[in-house]
């Protein structure tokens, strides 16, 4: 495995990009743009990457499908970070270009529900077209087949354009979270400001199925961070659900309530734990702390032994 070696959604220029640079290892590994999410983990999975950071989840569209089914469904990987950027976007074009003369503009699919409104605005009359990703529509800016693109005003050097208007969303503090991906294996230690992701299949459909699962997590005073189904492909109605808790896996609260969820679901995946980018603490509901776990086994055993 090159550990050396670590791999993200580009080319370059993309967000992804300057996601994985503010990661300091990175100034120590050879970073490789990849053309998808699923080629950049699949070098993680041969070996030939120690890494792979991809976009999860964007404060205003929500969970980013490509990622969330990969690590659902394709060979088992580990998140082992995660890194919250905030997302704004320029207008970038080529060097002596005027707002009035761009006539057709281009981006990734997420950047237009983000600049929507400032497209309305501000040129009403320019022709969208969707291009692989924020970075890829400025070399086509650059190649000169678009007036301008929506992307990172950091990518402008990289192709040769300068940015038209910078600081363009219509989310104010709209962000994007990002995960670092390795291969599985044995667990950081907790930091005290952690999260848990997993995937969890139904066993059956019926009424309340769901909510029987959820207060797995609810009993034992876990919060969840996000939920979201995604279809299997087995047909109409097929669904897993994609959960963030708060947490380690070696808080009892969080083990205790995934055992709950190997024991009813059809498969419970686990994504990892790992230290939350805000480093904000989780929430102890009283009852629910280590030492609460502790005291309860040890009265549980003292009853077993007749001393209850």
């Amino acid at each position: 495995m090159s550990a050396s070696r670590y791999t993200y959604l580009g080319p370059e220029g993309t967000f992804t990009e300057a996601a994985l640079r503010s990661l300091p290892e990175a100034a120590t590994r050879e970073l490789v743009p990849m053309v998808s999410v699923p080629a950049a983990l699949d070098a993680v999975r041969s070996g030939s990457a120690g890494g792979a950071l991809v976009p999860i989840e964007n404060s205003v569209e929500g969970g980013i499908t490509a990622t969330l089914d990969e690590l659902a469904f394709g060979e088992p990987l580990m998140i082992y970070r995660e890194v919250l950027l905030p997302i704004a976007f320029a207008l970038l074009v080529r060097p002596g270009t005027e707002l009035a003369s761009v006539k057709t503009v281009t981006g990734h699919p997420a950047a237009q529900i983000q600049v929507r409104q400032w497209l309305s605005e501000h040129l009403p009359d320019a022709v969208w077209e969707s291009a692989a990703s924020n970075a890829d529509g400025a070399r086509l800016v650059q190649e000169g087949r678009f007036d301008g693109a929506f992307a990172g005003e950091f990518a402008a050097p990289t192709y040769g354009l300068e940015p038209l208007a910078t600081e363009i969303h219509d989310a104010a503090n709209a962000t994007t979270r990002f995960v670092l991906v390795g291969r599985p294996a044995r667990l950081a230690a907790p930091t005290g400001a952690d999260k848990t992701s997993a995937v969890f299949w139904l066993r059956d459909d019926h009424p309340g199925a769901l909510l029987e699962l959820l207060q797995e997590f609810a009993i034992r005073g876990v919060n969840l961070m996000r939920i979201e189904s995604r279809p299997t492909g087995e047909g109409l109605g097929k669904y897993c659900f994609s959960v963030d808790a708060e947490g380690h896996l070696t808080d009892r609260r969080v083990g205790e309530a995934l055992m709950g969820l190997r024991r009813r679901c059809l498969g419970v995946r686990f994504l990892g734990s790992y230290p939350r980018a805000d480093e904000v603490a989780g929430t102890v509901v009283r009852g629910t702390g280590d030492a609460e776990f502790t005291e309860a086994a040890d009265w549980l055993n003292r009853a077993l032994d007749g001393r209850g």
